[in-house]
């Protein structure tokens, strides 16, 4: 590395676009010389124009700091004088080299001419577990100073730095990583394979033994050595005293928080009766330790496991790296901590290894694989999702994981799911997913039975985890993508391949025939359905997405029936063909492309396997609509089938857990006032269940207050557009005031496209960042993350907003809810589950449509305060919270904090007095 000269640079510009007129505003350069910075440049710059606000909230550079700097033009000559010869490395270099160079072309200057290095690019290929790879993230989680994220100055020093520990990364991994890594990297998009010729040559002359396993050459990370540690058994703290003197003694600064002990006792006395509970444990209350304390104490006593079963990967996350090192702390011992997750969240070695042997198809491809190769050398589980990867990425990871039919007898020892079972049987808390316990029951031989007691956490996803398990989707592009796969023997598909198995002519041509009708009568069938969609809906309805039914299409099965059919045929055919000419082939890259035919007709397989069930089986206690976006069609059509009834489904589940010992379900939210039982009947508890409820301190909301906007129009006596535009003033006026930090929730995406393109023609908003769910690219938790970045941003959400989303401090201080949150009663699903209700003689609206609503309503609110140091205003525009009977519901699920009604008018002025004294 000391052969080469590097200079980092990083830029701030007024926008993105050098040719519409944006133009620089700082720029800095860190160089750096013999693996050492040894010098640095930066500049403010007169961009000739006004910096946009966002610009200015975003980088802190406003007016008066490039007042009086000079103009490109003045440093341009020095800069490009500055940069010759060194290697250009920047963060997102796609960005920052392009804007430079057209600056340079504005000012009649010649093109830098460099070699390149992105540290982007090298970030995910050294580091291909971190969760984010904005600079701000990455600077977090490999602890690199940046004091002011987007100045310049900070941002190409923080990237220096990054560049130098991406260069130590490289250095430490294996010798053989390093080969297969270089051999790949001549189709990286920046020059990194110079970086990675220059460790290799001097890994080659290194005589120090590798330390790590490796399968047949790729190099793997070795488990590491349990800490055996004998553990003093501690009794469990009966009294508050004992409790504070247990907690003070090993946590600095605690504080006792209202509930937590008593959660603690009633968890401890569950699982001492091994009974059956139910415990509603509010934001603030503390419930993680609540329940791992006594589950800690009663594992050491039995001997056995406890097993806690969460919903999402980053819950697990939080309780194995955060929570249980508390409890380390708070006990002074070593708790054994294990995950298991599903056969399929693991990489299966045998399959990547085959991968590795064949060509790779494109850029995402190799990326992934030269990904995965580090991150071998990095993960102890094995686990896929710590992988970050591309979408395209995403695709050859789906063709890696572990399956029942991996072969496990040439992997051996290495396997990461035999590891993951071995070390579950040997822990004090095994940690799970919903997704697996209710997987559990379809095993010869469950995996999650060698505990003592189970805690479920955030209990009400039970609910969507069994769903998820039911549910079925119909995907066009994915099927046309698996279908893709095959081809024709004119394309450069399998088909085409089969001459490497010496397969006759002749049978080439009948599968192709097979192929080219499947083909077809999969097509017929799709138009088939798209006519008779078109024909039945409401074209006059201006919103795209539309859904729809699939009872109401009334279609003939005889059509798919056809398609199932043809494509069993030509599975059959294919297999035959494969088995009988595989059989005596040795070579390993011919092995591989056999390989590659048995995995796609597997999911070939699995795809009409989903198609008979979808549109050929129909039960009566499934909702199956259907999805598509007018604007695209039929590219977008999705068909979903999803269970109505899965209380027997998650008892079944639970059936052996009951017999072990203690079943302990806990949540934030699990009850509603006027219902209850809404989830624990919806779990199949029975009804003499305990449910135990623990309210956050008295002075825990004191941060919070509820407006009703009392002036807003009835949606049933205005139109859509008359009401969206009083959505759209009431939105704007409370973001000036507020100056963003503000969450908007819809419950109707098409209300929250045409409210958000509403404000966007007013441009009163245009100094702010705002976000949309459906229209912003990105996942949920990538919307959230670009929201919390810039402090005057807005973000517009539905459904999925509603929970699970954890901004605490001031990156969040008002939530707009714009309807209360009840269902579409046009919405497939709902109308089904309606009219089985109905058919039980039970109203609705009652029984079903009002607590969800209000459910959701408390999830909404859950959103605003997440620490008793929060401040917030939940501001609700839907008058029918106190015109309706029923609007005290929703107001009797909140806690007990300050509800004014107010006209919009007297909403501003409340909000101005708030911030005010704030």
């Amino acid at each position: 590395m000391e052969n080469h000269k590097y200079a980092v640079v990083d830029i701030e510009t007024t926008g993105h676009s050098s040719t519409n007129g944006d133009r620089i505003i700082q720029l800095a350069i860190v160089f750096i010389e013999n693996n050492k910075i040894v010098n640095t440049y930066t500049t403010f710059i007169n961009p000739e124009k006004p910096i946009p606000l966002f610009i200015q909230d975003l980088t802190n550079i406003a007016d008066r700091d490039v007042q009086h700097a000079p103009i490109f033009e003045d440093i341009g000559p020095e800069v490009l004088d500055k940069l010759q010869d060194y290697i250009f490395v920047a963060h997102n270099i796609h960005f920052d080299l392009p804007f430079l160079q057209k600056e340079l072309k504005r000012v009649g200057l010649p093109k830098l001419v460099c070699k390149t290095m992105d540290t982007v690019e090298f970030t995910k290929l050294m580091f291909p577990n971190l969760y984010s790879y904005k600079l701000q993230d990455i600077a977090g989680e490999l602890e690199i100073g940046l004091e002011s994220a987007h100045r310049a100055d900070d941002d190409a020093l923080a990237t220096a730095h990054l560049l130098l520990k991406c260069m130590d990364q490289l250095t430490k991994l294996p010798l053989k990583t390093i080969e297969l890594l270089h051999k790949r990297s001549f189709h990286l998009k920046s020059n990194l394979s110079i970086l990675f010729f220059e460790v290799l040559v001097r890994k080659r002359k290194e005589l120090s033994p590798a330390k790590f396993l490796t399968f047949r050459g790729i190099p793997i990370k070795e488990t590491a050595k349990e800490i055996q540690s004998e553990t003093e058994l501690v009794s469990f703290p009966q009294t508050k005293e004992m409790k504070i003197e247990l907690f003070s003694k090993n946590i600095p600064n605690f504080e006792e928080r209202e509930g937590q002990f008593e959660l603690m006792d009633q968890i401890q006395a569950a699982l001492a009766n091994e009974s059956e509970i139910v415990c509603e444990a509010e934001t603030g209350i503390g419930k993680t330790l609540g329940y791992l304390l006594p589950a800690v104490l009663y594992s050491f006593k039995m001997e056995k496991p406890v097993i806690i079963s969460t919903y999402t990967t980053h819950l697990i996350d939080q309780l194995v790296g955060g929570e249980i090192p508390k409890i380390n702390a708070i006990l002074d011992t070593n708790v054994k901590v294990a995950t298991l997750k599903g056969m399929h969240h693991y990489i299966d070695l045998f399959s990547f290894w085959q991968q590795v042997q064949l060509e790779d198809e494109s850029y995402d491809e190799t990326f992934t694989i030269m990904q995965i190769l580090v991150w071998l050398t990095l993960t102890e589980d094995g686990d896929l999702t710590e992988l970050n990867v591309s979408g395209g990425g995403q695709l050859f990871v789906d063709k890696i994981r572990r399956g029942s039919l991996s072969n496990i007898k040439e992997v051996g020892e290495n396997d990461f799911y035999e590891r993951a079972l071995h070390k579950s049987n040997n822990c004090h808390i095994l940690v799970t997913n919903h997704a697996m316990v209710m997987n559990d029951q379809e095993r010869n031989q469950p995996l999650l039975t060698s505990g003592c007691a189970m805690i479920i956490d955030e209990a009400h996803q039970m609910i969507h985890a069994s769903m998820s398990r039911g549910e079925r989707i119909f995907s066009y592009t994915n099927w046309k993508y698996v279908l893709g796969q095959f081809g024709t023997l004119d394309t450069e598909q399998l088909l085409q391949k089969l001459e490497l198995l010496q397969v006759p002519l002749s049978m080439q041509i009948q599968l192709e025939k097979q192929y080219v009708e499947t083909i077809e009568k999969f097509d017929r069938a799709i138009s088939y359905v798209i006519d008779a969609f078109l024909q039945k809906s409401n074209r006059n309805g201006k919103s795209t997405k539309k859904m729809m039914a699939l009872e109401d299409l009334d279609l003939e099965q005889t059509i798919f029936r056809s398609v199932a059919n043809s494509i069993q045929v030509f599975i059959f055919s294919t297999k035959s063909m494969i088995d009988s000419y595989s059989k005596h082939v040795e070579e390993e890259k011919l092995q591989s492309f056999i390989n590659e035919w048995q995995y796609w007709i597997r999911e070939l397989a699995i795809k009409v396997s989903e198609w008979d069930e979808i549109f050929l089986q129909n039960r009566g206690t499934e909702a199956r609509w259907l999805e598509v976006d007018t604007r695209s069609i039929p590219g977008s059509l999705t068909v979903i089938k999803r269970p109505l009834n899965y209380q027997e489904d998650i008892k079944n589940a639970l059936m052996t857990h009951r017999e072990l010992g203690a079943v302990i379900w806990t949540s934030g939210t699990i009850t509603v006032p006027s219902n209850r039982n809404f989830i624990t009947k919806q779990l199949g508890l029975n009804s003499d269940i305990p449910i135990y409820q623990y309210k956050a301190a008295s002075d825990y909301y004191n941060g919070a207050e509820l407006l009703i906007v009392e002036n807003m129009p009835d949606i049933k006596q205005v139109s859509q557009s008359d009401y969206i535009e009083a959505v759209a003033e009431a939105v704007v006026q409370t973001v000036l005031v507020s100056e963003g930090r503000c969450f908007v929730l819809f419950t109707s995406q098409d209300m929250l496209r045409k409210t958000v393109e509403l404000i966007q023609d007013t441009n009163l908003l245009d100094d702010y960042m705002l976000f949309a769910q459906g229209m912003t690219s990105g996942s949920r938790m990538r919307l959230l993350k670009s929201f919390q970045r810039f402090s005057k941003s807005v973000l517009f959400g539905t459904n999925s907003f509603w929970e699970g989303v954890d901004v605490p401090g001031d990156a969040l201080s008002v939530i707009i809810m714009v309807r209360l949150p009840f269902s579409s009663p046009d919405d497939p699903l709902f109308k089904k589950r309606a009219d089985l209700i109905t058919k039980n003689g039970q109203n609705p609206f009652s029984a079903y449509s009002l607590p969800e609503a209000v459910l959701r309503f408390r999830q909404g609110f859950g959103r605003l305060i997440r620490s008793s140091a929060d401040k917030g205003v939940f501001i609700v525009l839907d008058r029918r919270i106190e015109t309706k009977s029923y609007g005290r519901d929703f107001l009797q699920a909140i806690p007990n904090i300050p509800v004014k009604k107010v006209s919009l008018e007297n909403m501003v002025l409340e909000l101005e007095n708030w911030y005010t004294n704030e």
